[in-house]
């Protein structure tokens, strides 16, 4: 299949979305963009964004198996990969498998449950396998991890450690829309009409677009520009942003380096583009660092964010 052909088919995915979601367009994108990167995606927002609207409507323009798996503090780790469950006809114990057999898993409110429950849905997320008693399953292809997060509440909640959220492509921030947006929101919660959405994708077409974006053009100046930006958020100083002095404890792992180079090909192959620019790398940085970089306390005390370090970085990097 032709690239001009997926770019069209993910087009037309886009098209469909916004049937049912307004805005968004950042968020949809980069759910895009994870498809194609085989990564996956944690999505943090206030309550009523459309968050699990967008998901949910992705899902449904592509002809494969979705699962919404709600987070709470009593979910067992059975209750996300399966479990042994005995016949008593054959006397014997078979393995029953759980929600996390799909090929989108839409992992609600995720800090919500213990660690042992992140620490089986992020083991999936690594190895793309479960093993139920003495049976390892191979997960479908694709197969990709939607998590939301609700920043607001902290009471209740179980924080994933920052090793575990390096295993995240992205961290997408979700923003309220704009006034025009929300009018139509608005007109369209209130009327009768509910839209129906085509599935448009198959998933033999990311499949073949996964490929088509590992052969867009990475020159080595950007190659080098990227690893600049990685090695600048570990030692500042070396690169002279003395902006940055006692305010990163822990920059961008290999990983960081991985996602960004893949990612900024996907951007510019959505752009339909075979090529790679700065700007695609400038504009893929802050997803793929802010939940990498880990701040000072100096930092925090003065109100720098992940995102300010992030901006800082990349304005005094060299661009090539």
């Amino acid at each position: 299949m032709e690239s001009t052909q997926i770019q069209n088919s993910l087009q037309r995915t886009k098209e469909e979305v916004s049937k049912v979601v307004v805005g968004q367009k950042n968020l949809v994108e980069k759910i895009l963009i994870g498809l194609l990167c085989d990564g996956h995606i944690l999505l943090e927002g206030l309550p009523g964004l459309a968050k699990t609207l967008t998901i949910k409507s992705i899902s449904d323009t592509i002809s494969t198996t979705f699962h919404r798996i709600q987070f709470t503090p009593d979910l067992l780790p059975s209750d996300l990969i399966g479990t042994m469950v005995y016949n008593q006809q054959t006397m014997e114990f078979k393995p029953k498998r759980g929600p996390i057999f799909a090929n989108i898993i839409l992992a609600d409110e995720i800090n919500r449950a213990p660690a042992k429950v992140q620490s089986a849905l992020l083991e999936a997320m690594a190895e793309k396998q479960v093993t139920i008693g003495e049976t390892t399953f191979k997960l479908e292809d694709p197969f990709i991890v939607l998590a939301t997060q609700n920043p607001l509440e902290q009471e209740g909640t179980y924080a994933l450690p920052e090793a575990q959220l390096d295993r995240f492509m992205f961290k997408v921030l979700v923003n309220y829309p704009t006034l025009e947006e929300e009018k139509i929101i608005l007109d369209r919660m209130t009327s009768t009409h509910e839209p129906k959405l085509n599935q448009v994708l198959d998933p033999r077409v990311l499949l073949e677009g996964r490929n088509a974006v590992s052969e867009v053009y990475l020159d080595e100046k950007i190659k080098d520009y990227i690893l600049r930006i990685i090695f600048a958020s570990r030692d500042p100083k070396q690169y002279d942003i003395h902006k940055l002095d006692g305010l990163i404890r822990v920059g961008g792992s290999p990983r960081a380096t991985i996602c960004l180079t893949k990612c900024s090909k996907a951007k510019a192959f959505l752009n339909s583009r075979n090529y790679v620019t700065p700007d695609d790398v400038k504009e893929i940085a802050h997803d793929v660092l802010r939940h990498r970089i880990i701040s000072t306390f100096e930092a925090e005390a003065s109100g720098i964010s992940n995102d300010d370090i992030i901006d800082i970085l990349i304005n005094n990097v060299d661009v090539p």
